[in-house]
């Protein structure tokens, strides 16, 4: 877990981030997915563009994606985690012939498109960068981001002869640093290289454990020169404010910072006297807070980080009291350690609808003692971006009828001695009772 040192109550937030896990692991299948999200790939970029265009469905606005959808569909944009090829192993060249790099499979041929109206990023030449990389389900591999030559012609379709002969960035097996607008994601730092105008990063995702690989085009527009590196931090968050407390929850959400290139994601501490506890880090202004104790004092303060992993000053911290413990809802959850080692530890979660009516849809959340982290979950959804952990469903467990019971549950990694169970759950935000 991560922790800041304070000189002082309200002395200056210093350190880096350590961010937990998001884990997804389906029970019948051994693939894994994951998508380039900054720079965005196309097919992620599309879906967000989707998205926007709205009514709960994805209506691309932008005509390139609109085209792209005019040859395959929808579905490649809500599998944009998923251009992948199953049996690569290493052998990208050799399979995937020109011309369909960005969608080497049939499916996603939408996306290799000779366009210039891409949704593109806009990004600095020769400067620090923080690569993200959507985790929607882990696996051990190595990143490779290549970059196109100068004078590539983008009219044309990207060919193996358009890249660069060696890629310009290279990570293997990079941590999961928390969540994205879509999940879990991986990062690493990077430079970028000297560029300048319109190219593509091409992003290749080996796995090591299978011969799986997956593949990601970023439309990217270089439009400064290389200089001296991004040393100039965010400003301040704007004090957060506190909503809906009750005796477990609250939400919590803070006027936005500002930064000379952009702010990349928002650190959310803890304040707990001399040592503060890193809660949680995304790129959203917002955050639910859950697994609080009943009529306690808490307080809480943000830092914003930017893409060169410059971090500002925190903060206002707020602070606020949980209401008395609420009245159990219309659930009971179970929590045992079936076992435990040096080192980790495996837990399983029963939750039972004591309700008369079926819940269609569910999240149960609760706080782990400080040392205890996710590492591998199955039957939900699990994500543990710091203390706080969340397990959504799986598709087949999205609804429990009533007197049903639905089980999942994960191994983790500890630091103590011995697994601490928790005491207090929510599900969909209602408190729960144990057993």
């Amino acid at each position: 877990m991560r922790h800041r040192r304070n000189g002082a109550f309200l002395a200056a937030v210093l350190g880096s981030a350590v961010v937990g896990a998001l884990l997804v692991v389906p029970a019948t299948t051994a693939q894994a997915h994951g998508g380039m999200t900054f720079p965005s790939t196309r097919t992620h970029a599309c879906y967000v563009d989707g998205k926007a265009g709205g009514g709960g469905d994805l209506n691309p606005q932008n005509p390139a994606c609109k085209a792209a959808v005019a040859i395959g569909g929808k579905q490649p944009l809500w599998d944009w985690f998923g251009n992948l090829i199953s049996n690569a192993g290493g052998r990208h060249r050799e399979i995937i012939p020109d011309g369909k790099l960005c969608g080497p499979t049939t499916k996603y041929d939408g996306y290799n498109l000779a366009r210039t109206d891409w949704p593109t990023t806009q990004l600095q030449s020769g400067a620090a960068i923080t690569f993200r990389y959507n985790a929607w389900a882990p696996h051990p591999g190595t990143w490779s981001q290549y970059i196109t030559r100068d004078g590539w012609n983008p009219s044309q379709p990207l060919k193996w002869s358009d890249l660069e002969s060696a890629p310009f960035n290279s990570v293997t097996n990079p941590p999961i640093n928390g969540s994205g607008p879509e999940g879990a994601e991986y990062t690493w730092s990077g430079r970028l290289p000297n560029k300048s105008g319109r190219h593509i990063i091409y992003s290749i995702w080996q796995r090591s454990d299978s011969p799986e690989a997956f593949y990601n085009c970023s439309d990217v527009n270089f439009g400064g020169s290389s200089g001296p590196p991004d040393t100039q931090p965010p400003t301040a968050p704007g004090t957060p404010a506190v909503s809906g407390v009750t005796g477990t929850t609250a939400q919590l959400s803070w006027p936005a910072a500002t930064d000379n290139v952009g702010v990349t994601e928002y650190e959310v501490y803890r304040r707990t006297g001399t040592t503060d506890v890193l809660v949680s880090s995304s790129g959203g202004t917002s955050l639910a807070l859950t697994g609080l104790s009943p009529q306690t004092v808490y307080g809480y303060y943000v830092v914003a980080k930017d893409a060169a992993g410059n971090r500002s000053p925190a903060s206002t911290v707020v602070s606020f009291t949980t209401t008395s413990t609420p009245p159990p809802g219309n659930c009971q959850v179970g929590y045992t350690v079936p076992s435990q080692w040096s080192g980790g530890f495996t837990a399983n979660l029963k939750v039972t609808n004591t309700g008369s009516a079926a819940i269609d849809g569910w999240t149960l959340q609760w706080t782990h003692a400080d040392g205890q982290k996710v590492t591998h979950a199955w039957n939900a959804q699990v994500s543990q971006p710091a203390a706080e952990v969340s397990a959504q469903n799986g598709g087949s467990n999205r609804v429990i009828a009533p007197g049903a019971t639905v089980e999942f549950g994960f191994n983790g990694t500890i630091t103590a001695s011995t697994a601490t169970a928790p005491t207090t759950f929510t599900l969909n935000g209602t408190s729960c009772a144990t057993s």
